[in-house]
């Protein structure tokens, strides 16, 4: 489902006379359908670099990044777009939405994209909202106005909404209480099962423990460890 082969990334220091900078070389990666693989390695070793390659928010420098046959290396923007509206979801740690927007129809906006009955949207944003202890008083209000821990679940919420086959999590469980940390855990328990292939970042070794299958240590990719 997700296949990494031979991915490089360097970035360019404009401001300091164009010095480029080799973050990632010959990075390998295969994830298949219903498994879950956590990236590992010190801070600074190109996880989250890794994650946004994958999504097509960086460009790599070298190699290619197939998710579900489409080559993200290469792929036209608006094929970037249609992969992330119908095959891959990403969890980050912040909530990034239009203001004024109600929580449940931000939850809602993944399955209306892909043309969900709005009923059915948001019958299944309503039980994700609850899943998550998102009290019922607050899904008509946006969540630009909520706390940090609430902004976190809504998030998560609209990360899950659609069942997406391939899905990139950044720290999902980070600053939950154990109620709705075992709510993530469980959700991520149930993509699995239903085949999704999914990369996460999991500082919380019990989390990863339990859903991850194996990991990649990603700084074996940096250049400093070649």
């Amino acid at each position: 489902m997700i296949e990494i082969t031979n991915l490089s990334k360097t970035f360019t220091l404009h401001n300091q006379g164009g010095v480029v900078i080799p973050v990632m070389q010959g990075a390998n990666l295969s994830v298949a359908r219903g498994q879950c693989v956590a990236l590992t390695g010190a801070s600074g070793a190109g996880k989250s670099t890794l994650m946004r390659m994958i999504y097509g928010n960086y460009l790599a420098a070298s190699g290619s990044i197939l998710v579900d046959g489409v080559d993200v290396t290469k792929a036209e923007p608006r094929e970037i777009l249609q992969l992330r509206r119908e095959t891959l979801g990403y969890v980050s740690q912040f909530l990034r939405v239009v203001p004024r927007v109600a929580t449940i129809d931000v939850v809602a906006e993944p399955l209306l994209a892909v043309g969900v009955d709005g009923d059915v949207a948001r019958a299944r944003a309503r039980d994700l909202l609850s899943r998550l202890r998102i009290p019922e008083r607050l899904w008509s209000l946006s969540p630009t106005s909520f706390s940090g821990g609430e902004q976190q679940r809504v998030n998560i919420a609209r990360g899950f909404a659609h069942e997406y086959p391939a899905m990139l999590l950044d720290e999902p469980t980070a600053s939950l209480d154990a109620a709705n940390r075992e709510t993530v855990l469980t959700l991520i328990e149930e993509a699995k099962a239903r085949g999704a292939a999914i990369v996460g970042i999991f500082h919380d070794e019990a989390a990863r423990d339990r859903v991850c299958d194996r990991e990649i240590d990603v700084s074996v990719y940096t250049p400093q460890a070649a």
